[in-house]
C-alpha cells in the first residue's frame, strides 16, 4: 500500500503544526519577523515558526495569559476573546463565519469577542468526513461540523458555568449564558468569560453536553449576523499568500510547455540573467501529473516576469498531446456510439425504445473549462535539509501535506503548513496532485542544488493559470429519450462519454466498476420517476489534458443534460415544463418544495410582460440535488432584435437544511448564479493542435456586471441537517436558461457555452 493509501486508512494522529490566519498588525508586533503563529500538537513543547522565534510572543501578546482551550475547536483568552478553531479553508465562501456560528451558538459568546484561526493539518482530529481527508470541498463543511462544533462549543460553556458556580459557591443551573457574561440573577454577580478562562481550565471536560433548541437560537439562523472575514478584507490586513516576504524571500516566475506532456531540452538564460533583480535560473522536475519547467528566481515579481519572458527554451515534444477540439469530440461521439460501462440500471431500456411513441435523440457537448479563480495559483516555500514550510490557501491539507512529503522523502509531520486566506477556487487549490504546490517545492529544491538557500515564493501570473492549469472535463453525453403516445415518460438513456477526474489519483479506490462516480452525479441519480432508465459513462482513450474537479463537480455537466432533456421531453408531450416535472416527483417532496416555491415567486402561471418592438421574451425552470441540497431556478430572458441576449431576471428556491447564516446562503446563491452564466454564456478552454489557446479574461470571458441579472432567492424552511450552500447554486442556471432561449425563439441549444449561437 503506498503512503498515501496509508494516509487515508490510518487512525492515528499526525504530529503536525497548527495553521493560523494573523494580521498584518501582528506583523509589527515581532521584531521585524514573519510571525504566523503556528502551534505544535500535545507531544511538542515548542511553539514556534521555523526561523521565527518571536511567533509565541506574538501570539501570547495578542491573547493575554494562557488561553482556555477546553478541546481542539475553542480558546477563550483572559481578555475575553474567543478563538474559533476553524478545520475547513475560507476562500470566499463564508465557511469562517458559518463555522464560528455554529460554536458561538453553544458558548453564548459574544459575537464581536469572535476570531477565527485555521485548524492544525491534524487529520485524526479534523477529518471531513465526507472526503476522508482533512480539507475543504463538495460543500461539506456545515454538514461536516454542525454537530461537532456545536457541542465544542457547549462544553466549553459547560466548564465556565461550573468555574463561576464553584467560586460563588451556587447550584451550576442557577447561572445562566449571556454574550460572553456568565451571571447569578439572586445575587448579582456576573462574570466575563476572560475572568472565567482560568479557572474554567481547571474544570472537568463533560462526557455528554445537551444541545439547544431550534427554537433558543440566537446566532443561528440570524439574517443580521456580520460576516467574520469582511472586516479584514475591507481594511486590507487580510493575509493571502501575495502579502507575505519572508526575509531573503525570492520570487519564482515558471515557464510552462505549450503542449501537456513536453520536457526541457534546453535551455539559453543569457538574457533572463541579464535583467536588474534576476538571481538565478533553475530547471524544475515535473512528474505523471504535472509540468516540468524552467522557474526564474528574482528579488521581486515584476524582475522574474521579465527573466521568465526573456528565457530561450527548447522543448522536446515527442511526447506531448497534440490534439485539438475538434479531434477529440470527434472521438467522443464516436465513443458515445458504443455501449459504456453500467453507472445505474432501471428496467429494460432497450426494450422500451424498440419502438417508442415518441422519441428525443440527442448529443449535449460541454467544454474545458478554467476555474479562474481570482487569485491565480501561488505558494510560498522555505525548504532545509530535513523540514519544508509552506504558506498557501490551503484547501487539500492531508493530501497536499503527505505528497509534499513523499516527493521531499521526509516523513509528513515535517512538512508545516501555514493555512492563509483564498482569493477563490472553485475546485482547483484541491488538487489530488498538488501540482503547484509540489511544483513551488520542485523549484525550491533546484535552487537549493545551486546553492540558493532562500524561501521562494511561486507566483503563476494568469497566463499560467490559463494554459499551464488543470480543467473541468469536456463532456459529451448521447441521450434517447421515449415518451408513449400519452407523453409520458416511459425510457431514459443517456451515454456519458469524459475524462474521470478520480482516474489516477489517490481517490481511484473510489471509483466503481471503473466508473468516476463524480462524473455521473446528478444522471446516475435522475430524481424523476421513469419505468425504464439506464445511464453508461466511458472514459475516453487517449485524452491526456489534466483535469480537476469544477465548482459544483460532475453536477456541472450532468444538469445541463438533465433539466435539458426533461424539458425536452415536456414540450414533446405538450405539459408545462413546471407541471411536467412535478408530476415525476411524486416520491420527492423537497424537490417539490423548491420547485414550487420558484414557480409561485416568479409568477410561473402568469404570461411574462411583451419585451420592445422586435424582442422576444421567454422563462425557462431547471431543478437539481447537488451535496443534498435542491435548488430550483426560474430564469427570465430577452432576445433583441440582433439576436444579442439579455438575461432579465433570475428566481432562486434553495433548499439545504436548517440555514446557519442566511446572508451567506443567499450570497452564495447569487455568486453560484453569477458564475455559472458566466460560463454558459462564455466559458470554453479549447485546443488547437495539443495546446490552449485561451490565455486571460480577453479571450476566456467571465461575467460582466451589466450582464448580471436581477437576483432573488427564497430559502425554504426546514429542521433537515444542514448541508453545503456553496457549489449548488451553478448547476441549474444553464439548463434553465437554455430552456428558456427555447421558449423564446424556439431553437434548442444542446450545447454550451451559448455565445454565437442565437445569431447563427
Amino acid at each position: 500500500m503506498n503512503s498515501i493509501a496509508r494516509i487515508l486508512k490510518s487512525e492515528s494522529p499526525s504530529l503536525v503544526p497548527a495553521i493560523s490566519n494573523v494580521s498584518r498588525r501582528r506583523f509589527l508586533h515581532t521584531a521585524g519577523g514573519l510571525a504566523l503563529g503556528l502551534q505544535f500538537g500535545p507531544l511538542l513543547a515548542a511553539d514556534k515558526v521555523a526561523g521565527d522565534e518571536t511567533a509565541s510572543t506574538a501570539r501570547t501578546a495578542d491573547a493575554g495569559a494562557a488561553a482556555f482551550e477546553p478541546n481542539a475547536f475553542v480558546q477563550i483568552a483572559s481578555d475575553g476573546t474567543v478563538t474559533v478553531i476553524a478545520k475547513h479553508l475560507e476562500m470566499g465562501q463564508g465557511v469562517y463565519t458559518g463555522l464560528a456560528t455554529l460554536l458561538a451558538e453553544e458558548l453564548d459568546a459574544d459575537w464581536r469577542s469572535i476570531r477565527v484561526e485555521g485548524a492544525p493539518a491534524d487529520k485524526s482530529r479534523y477529518t471531513n468526513h465526507t472526503m476522508g481527508v482533512q480539507g475543504t470541498g463538495g460543500s461539506t463543511a456545515m454538514a461536516d461540523s454542525y454537530e461537532p462544533m456545536r457541542q465544542a462549543g457547549a462544553a466549553a460553556r459547560a466548564m465556565l458555568v461550573g468555574a463561576a458556580a464553584a467560586q460563588w459557591q451556587v447550584p451550576p443551573q442557577s447561572l445562566v449564558v449571556e454574550a460572553g457574561v456568565v451571571k447569578h440573577a439572586a445575587s448579582g454577580r456576573q462574570a466575563g468569560f476572560g475572568e472565567l478562562a482560568a479557572a474554567a481550565a481547571a474544570q472537568p471536560v463533560p462526557a455528554d453536553v445537551k444541545l439547544k433548541s431550534p427554537a433558543d437560537f440566537k446566532l443561528i439562523g440570524n439574517a443580521a449576523l456580520p460576516r467574520i472575514d469582511t472586516p479584514s478584507k475591507t481594511d486590507g490586513s487580510a493575509i493571502f499568500t501575495q502579502d507575505i516576504k519572508l526575509p531573503g524571500m525570492l520570487v519564482a516566475v515558471a515557464l510552462h510547455p505549450s503542449h501537456f506532456g513536453a520536457t526541457v531540452k534546453s535551455v539559453n538564460a543569457t538574457k533572463a540573467r541579464k535583467i536588474p533583480g534576476v538571481v538565478q535560473v533553475v530547471r524544475f522536475s515535473g512528474g505523471a501529473y504535472r509540468f516540468e519547467g524552467v522557474a526564474v528566481l528574482a528579488t521581486n515579481t515584476w524582475a522574474a516576469k521579465q527573466g521568465r519572458d526573456a528565457l530561450q527554451v527548447a522543448w522536446n515534444d515527442s511526447k506531448a498531446y497534440k490534439q485539438g477540439t475538434p479531434q477529440l469530440l470527434e472521438q467522443y461521439r464516436a465513443a458515445a456510439a458504443r455501449p459504456g460501462k453500467i453507472a445505474a440500471k432501471v428496467g429494460d431500456v432497450d426494450a422500451a425504445l424498440a419502438s417508442p411513441a415518441k422519441l428525443i435523440e440527442a448529443d449535449y457537448e460541454l467544454p474545458y473549462l478554467a476555474h479562474a479563480a481570482m487569485e491565480p495559483m501561488n505558494c510560498l516555500v522555505k525548504l532545509d535539509d530535513s523540514a519544508c514550510e509552506i504558506w498557501n490557501g490551503e484547501q487539500f491539507q492531508t493530501v497536499d501535506q503527505q505528497l509534499v512529503g513523499d516527493f521531499l522523502g521526509i516523513a509528513p509531520d515535517r512538512v508545516r503548513i501555514n493555512q492563509l486566506f483564498a482569493g477563490g477556487s472553485f475546485g482547483r487549490r484541491a488538487n489530488p496532485h498538488a501540482d503547484y504546490i509540489l511544483e513551488a517545492v520542485a523549484i525550491a529544491r533546484a535552487a537549493r542544488a545551486m546553492n540558493v538557500n532562500a524561501p521562494i515564493k511561486l507566483v503563476w501570473m494568469r497566463e499560467d493559470d490559463m494554459r499551464a492549469g488543470y480543467y473541468r472535463p469536456l463532456n459529451l453525453h448521447r441521450a434517447r429519450i421515449a415518451l408513449d403516445q400519452d407523453g409520458n415518460l416511459q425510457a431514459w438513456h443517456v451515454r456519458l462519454v469524459g475524462q474521470a477526474v478520480m482516474a489516477g489519483t489517490l481517490f481511484e479506490g473510489a471509483m466503481k466498476n471503473g466508473i468516476d462516480p463524480t462524473s455521473v452525479e446528478g444522471q446516475a441519480d435522475l430524481p424523476y420517476d421513469v419505468p425504464n432508465l439506464q445511464v453508461e459513462a466511458t472514459i475516453p482513450d487517449g485524452a491526456r489534458v489534466p483535469i480537476q474537479w469544477f465548482r459544483s463537480v460532475g453536477h456541472s455537466h450532468t444538469a445541463f443534460s438533465s433539466e435539458g432533456l426533461i424539458d425536452e421531453a415536456a414540450v414533446l408531450a405538450g405539459r408545462d415544463p413546471v407541471a411536467f416535472r412535478l408530476g415525476l416527483l411524486g416520491k420527492q417532496p423537497r424537490y417539490r418544495g423548491v420547485l414550487q416555491l420558484a414557480a409561485d415567486k416568479a409568477q410561473w402561471a402568469q404570461a411574462l410582460p411583451a419585451g420592445a418592438a422586435g424582442e422576444r421574451r421567454g422563462r425557462g425552470v431547471a431543478v437539481h440535488k447537488a451535496f443534498d441540497t435542491y435548488v430550483a431556478q426560474i430564469a427570465e430572458i430577452t432576445v433583441k432584435a440582433d439576436g444579442s441576449l439579455k438575461v432579465d431576471r433570475v428566481v432562486c428556491a434553495v433548499d439545504c437544511g436548517a440555514v446557519v447564516n442566511p446572508d451567506i446562503v443567499k450570497a452564495q446563491m447569487e455568486g453560484g448564479i453569477g458564475f455559472a452564466l458566466g460560463v454558459a454564456l462564455h466559458g470554453a478552454i479549447t485546443l488547437k493542435d495539443g495546446m490552449v489557446e485561451q490565455s486571460n479574461f480577453n479571450d476566456y470571458q467571465v461575467l460582466r456586471m451589466d450582464e448580471m441579472p436581477r437576483v432573488e432567492v427564497y430559502i425554504v424552511a426546514s429542521t433537515e441537517k444542514p448541508t453545503g450552500v456553496g457549489e449548488p447554486g451553478v448547476p441549474p442556471l444553464a439548463p434553465a436558461l437554455v430552456n428558456a432561449i427555447y421558449n423564446a425563439v424556439g431553437k434548442r441549444l444542446r450545447k454550451l457555452p451559448i455565445a454565437g449561437q442565437l445569431s447563427a
